[in-house]
């Protein structure tokens, strides 16, 4: 491996690298640096970031320019440790975030669920086999936001020892403009031969500056023709589409993996998610549609889809929506019913939506379906606690990673599209007759209500009054440390009406004043951070510990219970955290990427 050579000499290399500064290096592409720059929330990505000399230029010309309000976050990714460690040395004190990570995978960098304004290979390209190549630059191009900037230089010259020692190997330019070309990036520079910097003579330099002029996946407009061209004989292709939508902008962490293919009609890079939870969803949104709106989901006489099992579905229509999530318990006939429901869910989607949703022009007769399940049996059990690991026995779904970030990047824009398709659909449906004119359709608008309309959040404050009552000292707004008596509220740490989630980690005691002041706004990083210790003490008073006296607290198992929901919950929705985390510290890092998320991808005012 390269990374081993630059390991062993990372002290001598890391030397060489800093005696030539980033205008030195850089200055044929520089003209496209203020722009990025200029934008406060930029997000840029050093990738083979060696000894940190170009994300700690970066990082420092963002802090000049934005000062205490700079928001610009710099991620430098090496995978030679011995030299990141150095980077890191370089960097301290700056907004630099250190991965361990190289291409063709980049599986930490693609984790953060993250797009980039710019993202700069600098002598990394002829590390790249040339049969890693075409991947290498798709998840590059996936990675790039809309209008972003791919900058790679291009190291021409190499001698024998860098051939072998090195891992080296001969670049081009037609050869990655041909690449490019092929996943909707454009050239923007392309520079001549330049001599070496640090004077060998063998070696020479050029600098390709790629960019992504829109959405260059083509899976935007894939997703609004199946949604509003695409024939449906049911809503099973907008309920599918709508799961994952749901999934890909609200549960980051739900990501399994990310796969590879070239078979069969599948080339590119893929999304693997546990198909349980694309089920569990599937009930959730069709669970008040059909059980208490009683609206008909088929053109059929029959209100029943192929879903609703008299051992399943039937045996739980006590049960809610909202009981569907993350986090929850179901025990004895229900928990049963429940394994029985989902497996039948799996069955359906796999037969119905993934069979028919296929790429637009393709050979009816090739393999050129989207969504694939690969499905195992479960056998029913008299207890199922709904989180990750539990919902992966079913199986796994696998959909492409560009349809994935579409979902991702779009779903304020995607999602009104699908609702007004569905409500479209359902109202010619003669079962459903009673709604067919437009004055009474907002009534088939207010059954798609992914959760209920209030908020609920009397979980949350009753286990905040036991607390009070326990220590009134602790009964302090998470924002302002003020004191909270008589008026508090329960705060949506990030807001409701622009990220629907009703987490614990999510909902937060707050002064009622200050929680009017912030409404519907998303805090600022430097706020969330400076809220850090009175946010991690909550969670930790309210779910965490048993500090309550024997004759108020709950039984040892509840709080086991409560612990274990809130992981389950904060693991799957929010980004770079591992199914099984109990750490509060990567918790909080991970909440402060997400609003970084939310900030980039809904222009959000800030509070």
């Amino acid at each position: 491996m390269a990374s081993q050579f630059y390991n062993d000499n990372a002290n001598e290399l890391a030397q060489q690298y800093l005696s030539k500064t980033f205008e030195e290096v850089h200055q044929s592409w520089s003209q496209f640096l203020p722009e990025i720059i200029d934008n406060p929330n930029a997000r840029i990505l050093d990738l083979g970031a060696g000894a940190g000399r170009d994300a700690k230029y970066l990082a420092q010309l963002a802090e000049k320019k934005h000062g205490a309000s700079n928001q610009i976050k710099v991620f430098a990714a090496e995978p030679a440790n011995l030299l990141a460690q150095l980077g890191e040395l370089q960097t301290r004190h700056l907004n630099v975030k250190w991965l361990e990570d190289s291409l063709p995978a980049l599986s930490k960098v693609t984790k953060q669920e993250i797009s980039f304004d710019l993202i700069l290979l600098s002598a990394v390209w002829m590390h790249i086999p040339p049969s890693d190549r075409a991947r290498s630059i798709r998840k590059l191009a996936n990675l790039l936001k809309p209008g972003g900037k791919l900058v790679i230089s291009l190291r021409h010259g190499q001698n024998q020892e860098e051939f072998t020692q090195r891992k080296m190997h001969l670049v081009c330019a037609d050869e990655l403009k041909r690449l490019a070309t092929d996943v909707g990036l454009f050239t923007k520079l392309e520079t001549p031969k330049e001599a070496d910097k640090l004077g060998r003579n063998h070696v020479s330099w050029q600098t390709l500056v790629l960019q992504l002029p829109d959405d260059g996946t083509g899976a935007f407009p894939f997703i609004r023709h199946v949604a509003i061209n695409d024939g449906k004989a049911a809503t099973h292709k907008l309920a599918l589409l709508r799961v994952l939508l749901r999934i890909a902008d609200g549960h980051p962490g739900a990501v399994l993996r990310r796969e590879s293919f070239a078979l069969g009609g599948k080339n590119g890079d893929r999304v693997i998610l546990p198909v349980g939870l694309v089920a569990l969803y599937w009930c959730h949104q069709y669970k008040d549609l059909i059980d208490t709106h009683q609206l008909y989901q088929t053109p059929n006489k029959s209100p029943n889809m192929g879903f609703m099992k008299p051992n399943g579905w039937h045996k739980l229509t006590h049960r809610t929506a909202s009981d569907y999530r993350i986090g929850n318990l179901f025990t004895g006939d229900d928990a049963v019913a429940l394994h029985k429901t989902i497996s039948a869910a799996v069955s359906n989607i796999k037969t119905m939506p993934c069979r028919y949703i296929t790429f637009p022009n393709r050979n009816a007769n090739s393999n050129a379906t989207v969504f694939d399940v690969a499905s195992r049996s479960v056998k029913a059990k008299d207890s199922i606690f709904l989180d990750l690991q539990t919902l992966e026995q079913w199986g796994e779904f696998s959909l492409p990673e560009s349809t994935w970030l579409a979902f991702n990047r779009y779903a304020c824009w995607i999602e009104p599209v699908l609702i007004s398709e569905w409500v479209k659909t359902m109202s010619s449906y003669s079962g459903n007759a009673e709604f067919s004119t437009p004055e009474k359709q907002f009534h088939l608008y207010q059954a798609l209500n992914w959760l209920e309309p209030k908020r609920t959040t009397t979980e949350v404050r009753h286990r905040f009054e036991q607390l009070k009552q326990q220590s009134p000292e602790l009964a302090q707004c998470v924002w302002t440390a003020k004191s909270l008596e008589k008026k508090y509220d329960i705060d949506h740490s990030m807001p409701f009406a622009r990220w629907p989630n009703n987490d614990l980690w999510n909902l937060l005691p707050s002064d009622s004043q200050i929680n009017n002041q912030k409404s519907d706004r998303l805090p600022t990083e430097h706020k969330l951070k400076a809220s850090k210790e009175r946010i991690q003490h909550w969670w930790q008073m309210a779910w965490l510990d048993q500090h309550l006296p024997p004759d108020q607290a709950p039984s040892t198992s509840l709080i086991r219970g409560q612990s274990q929901r809130f992981f389950a919950e904060a693991n799957i929705a929010l980004p770079g955290l591992s199914s099984d985390n109990t750490s509060i510290d990567d918790l909080f890092e991970a909440l402060v990427m997400q609003r970084g998320r939310l900030k980039e991808m809904q222009q959000l005012r800030e509070w």
